[in-house]
């Protein structure tokens, strides 16, 4: 058909397929050409299907007798509802916008096809090397684009998660707040469409399959069925590692327990050790083991190394005698931690380290111990990546709206929220690297599981006490209390960070998605005393976890005075590799006085009564 400006495009979009399809079957039908299927060959492949069909009626049977079983974050139902509500916001119904994105899916086909030598142009060449208009790291692998019809596929994925996502830019009447979670909402959905994640759609998954013959689908199928049943998406070799033989192993005693947390000694390694120890304390939401993770990678036994008396707290996971648990009584338990510290050595001041969470908890502990007059029982503190303002707190945000917290409150019916419900919220802040990257390799390719420390500790989840998330999220997350002087009260004390003068050394990570460097710096806006903001590589993870033998990333300083995070960049001088050499030079300023490492400096020794080995039982708990 031909209309006034040329060939109809409606036309060229229904040829284009046409001649796809023909470049696609002919070769095939070529190869296949007097070569017919052995009965062997299809008898081997009923096999396979009825093998996978086994597995899965067997584990539904399973589902049946026990109901509960299958964790509700994998009921369909919860991701129509997340869809239904994304397509309500999204101005799809527009049919000047209809019209232009039909017109650019046809350019982007003709664009493509016409590398292959496919387009309306029949007299246009193939390219050896196709050059694709879009490029994506999910689709790296040249099998992507050996063929037109793969190349097809995801070019026009890419081009539609692009048109969707600035859909989200331009739909009218959105609040800020609505529009970042419809930008998350958009992004989670997309990344669950792509055609990397199915397995007839992966050139990568079907060559794989007619390798093995179908071995890579029931394996994957093993994958999957062992994750439903355990509720949780794996990352690595469950069986690969075990606490204090080859993770969490550096040498020391639990010297103190309560309820709530066991507080674990190490072993010095050199003859003279600080005067004053450090205590830190890691966040609940996960093992504290993450800065003990092996010999190499282990800020813990670093620290030793540095002379430095370490002490750690090992928070319990939540159970049903935790119901009651609020944030209150973490504070209370930095603060006992801390005079237990102090009346076991038999020294006045502690150092102190706060990472994630219990960053934001430990600047309420100093405030508090400032309210009453007890500071100086703290020398200094850090934070690692941890927030108080929480204004720019990153997409955390999404889920402390009130619909978001009524559900989650209903997923703690026993008074505490089940640790595979963060970490799949954690998981999805990464869709594409923490979720989707293992359906493909795991479930779709047959792949074994890595044996990699840290996945292992991302995976060993921890329980939460349901009053505290609940308060936590709404007081400080929604309603961001935390910054207004004592519009929070704790243990019966108002909480005024203002009224902070602990010299503080503060770590933020330049590309951390769960505490946003802008959102930490906000800490040196609101502490009285000095303060020393240093901004690491990466992340919220390997930001902190950087051993200076490891060669890695890189840290920023600026000595000046700046007022903001923009003018931190401006002026900061870059330094090579960890962070960590720096932090221990601004420690030992802070208190440079040494004593020998003996008597209860070393747990354990004569005299000395303690519970149990490090890293104790409270980590091992589930």
């Amino acid at each position: 058909m031909m209309t006034d400006d040329g060939p109809d495009p409606f036309t060229n979009m229904f040829e284009a397929p046409a001649k796809l399809a023909r470049a696609l079957f002919a070769p095939m039908a070529e190869a296949t050409a007097g070569t017919p299927v052995s009965a062997e060959d299809m008898r081997h492949w009923a096999d396979v299907g009825m093998k996978l069909q086994s597995m899965w009626l067997e584990y539904q049977t399973e589902q049946l007798a026990d109901p509960q079983a299958l964790a509700p974050f994998f009921d369909p139902a919860r991701w129509m509802e997340l869809a239904q509500d994304w397509y309500r916001q999204m101005p799809l119904a527009d049919p000047a916008q209809q019209q232009a994105l039909m017109q650019e899916g046809i350019a982007l086909w003709q664009q493509v096809l016409g590398q292959y030598g496919l387009g309306p142009d029949t007299a246009a060449q193939a390219s050896p090397e196709p050059e694709l208009p879009r490029s994506d790291r999910r689709f790296a692998d040249p099998r992507w684009r050996a063929h037109p019809a793969y190349a097809l596929i995801h070019q026009t994925y890419l081009f539609l998660a692009e048109r969707v996502a600035a859909m989200v830019e331009s739909a009218e009447g959105l609040s800020d707040e609505r529009r970042e979670q419809l930008r998350f909402t958009t992004r989670t959905l997309t990344d669950a469409a792509s055609p990397a994640n199915y397995p007839l759609l992966n050139p990568v998954v079907m060559e794989r399959t007619l390798e093995t013959r179908g071995e890579n689908l029931i394996k994957g199928m093993e994958h999957l069925l062992a994750d439903l049943r355990r509720g949780q998406l794996s990352h690595t070799d469950p069986s690969a590692f075990t606490l204090g033989e080859n993770i969490a192993t550096t040498p020391g005693k639990v010297v103190h327990e309560t309820p709530l947390y066991q507080l674990i000694q190490y072993t010095p390694t050199t003859e003279t050790v600080l005067a004053t120890p450090l205590v830190i304390f890691p966040p609940w939401i996960n093992r504290f083991y993450i800065l003990d993770l092996n010999a190499k990678k282990s800020f813990v036994r670093w620290a030793v190394e540095q002379g430095v008396t370490v002490f750690m707290v090992s928070w319990k996971s939540a159970d049903a005698d935790m119901k009651d648990v609020v944030w209150d009584d973490y504070v209370r338990a930095q603060i006992d931690a801390i005079d237990h510290i102090r009346a076991r050595l038999k020294v006045p001041q502690v150092h102190a380290i706060g990472y994630c969470v219990a960053g934001t908890t430990l600047a309420a502990t100093l405030a508090v111990l400032h309210r009453r007059g007890e500071q100086d029982k703290v020398k200094s503190a850090t934070f690692f990546t941890a927030q108080v303002d929480f204004e720019k707190a990153g997409e955390l945000l999404n889920f402390v709206d009130d619909q978001q917290l009524t559900a989650i409150k209903a997923l703690s019916p026993d008074g505490y929220l089940d640790g595979r419900y963060m970490a799949a919220t954690f998981n999805m802040l990464r869709g594409t690297d923490l979720i989707w990257n293992y359906v493909v390799n795991n479930y779709l390719l047959g792949e074994d599981y890595p044996a990699f420390d840290l996945l292992h500790w991302n995976g060993d989840v921890t329980n939460l006490p349901a009053k505290w998330h609940e308060q936590y999220l709404r007081d400080l997350y929604r309603d961001n209390r935390l910054v207004e002087a004592d519009a929070l009260q704790v243990d019966d004390t108002p909480v005024d960070l203002g009224l902070v003068e602990t010299p503080c050394y503060i770590q933020a990570g330049k590309e951390d998605h769960i505490a946003p460097a802008e959102s930490a710096w906000r800490i040196t806006e609101q502490f009285s005393g000095p303060v020393k903001f240093v901004l690491a590589g990466s992340g919220h993870i390997a930001g902190v976890v950087n051993p200076p033998g490891s060669g890695k990333y890189q840290y920023w300083t600026n000595d000046g005075e700046p007022r903001s995070l923009a003018e931190f960049r401006e002026g900061a001088e870059e330094h090579p590799g960890s962070w960590w050499p720096d932090w221990i030079e601004w420690l030992r300023g802070q208190a440079p006085e040494t004593i020998a490492a003996k008597g209860k400096r070393a747990p354990g020794g004569r005299g000395d009564s303690v519970i149990e080995d490090a890293p104790g039982r409270y980590v091992a708990t589930r």
